[in-house]
């Protein structure tokens, strides 16, 4: 089914102006008519589309972690081998996807607007880590958990890094700076991927 255009909008717009409005205070303090004169809609047109502001959150939510898992899961995702050492910038695509989503990640990294978050989000990384990438070659007998808890603050901590510093450097510049301190490792590290839609 072909969704309204106008329908498309109006929701990004009460979206953006939610984001904004986290930026400053916190779910609780903030009220419709807040909502509606940033997004420049009436009253009617919010209650088409939602009618609690955690609604509006909640669709928020799950676009930016449906994107940071596509994000994450792109430089491996059509192979059963994936090589460390044969990263490159263009394939990591994590910071374009903070990038496009800069002031959701800015209102929550600078403000107390959802407290928690920031945690769901490392949790992502680590299911990440821990179900589609398997170390073959570590040789090393290292708690799965914890190695993926390691990872996944080590990217977030760059991340929050990055957002503090008002997104000062470009995505790619990021992906970069990534790809050098992961370089630092060592050994040349092979993972087995066991996504499923690496063999599609």
């Amino acid at each position: 089914m072909k969704v309204d255009r106008r329908i498309n909008r109006s929701k990004k717009a009460l979206k953006d102006a939610l984001i904004l409005l986290l930026g400053k205070k916190d779910l609780a303090n903030i009220r419709i008519k807040e909502l509606v004169t940033i997004a420049d809609l009436n009253r009617g047109t919010y209650y088409k589309h939602y009618y609690y502001k955690e609604e509006i959150l909640d669709e928020i939510i799950n676009e930016v972690i449906d994107n940071l898992i596509t994000s994450y899961r792109d430089p491996y995702l059509n192979t059963n081998e994936f090589k460390i050492n044969d990263l490159t910038a263009s394939s990591v695509k994590i910071f374009e996807h903070v990038d496009a989503y800069a002031n959701f990640y800015t209102a929550i990294i600078n403000s107390h607007a959802l407290p928690g978050f920031q945690t769901k989000i490392c949790d992502v990384f680590k299911t990440l880590i821990t179900h589609d990438l398997s170390d073959e070659n570590s040789g090393v007998d290292v708690n799965t958990d914890l190695r993926a808890s390691y990872y996944a603050y080590a990217l977030f901590g760059i991340i929050i890094e990055w957002v503090n510093g008002d997104y000062q450097y470009t995505p790619k510049y990021m992906a970069e700076q990534l790809i050098k301190i992961i370089d630092d490792r060592p050994s040349n590290v092979i993972y087995k991927t066991t996504h499923k839609d690496a063999t599609d």
